[in-house]
């Protein structure tokens, strides 16, 4: 049995928004699905999350980039924190 201590503040709600990770300056990007949201973070579905940095950018559609840090990496999914949002205990 998986027993996880939930560490989030914020609840989050399952969603399936397309969205775009944008690093290296604007130079790289590489689409995902926000699988779930929050006030304060994520967790997104990407091909794979080799090359992508620790902080990056959000895009969706055409709302403003939202800065974001990696607090997890599985093999096909990331966990963001929203850059300026509560941190987790």
């Amino acid at each position: 049995m998986d027993i996880r201590l939930e560490k989030r503040l914020a609840p989050r709600r399952n969603t399936m928004i397309e969205a775009t990770v944008v690093f290296d300056g604007g130079r790289s990007r590489m689409r995902c699905i926000i699988r779930n949201l929050s006030d304060s973070g994520a967790k997104l579905e990407v091909a794979s999350v080799a090359n992508i940095p620790r902080t990056f950018d959000l895009v969706v559609g055409k709302v403003r980039p939202q800065p974001c840090i990696v607090v997890w990496r599985a093999v096909k999914e990331l966990g963001v924190q929203f850059v300026g949002a509560p941190a987790s205990r």
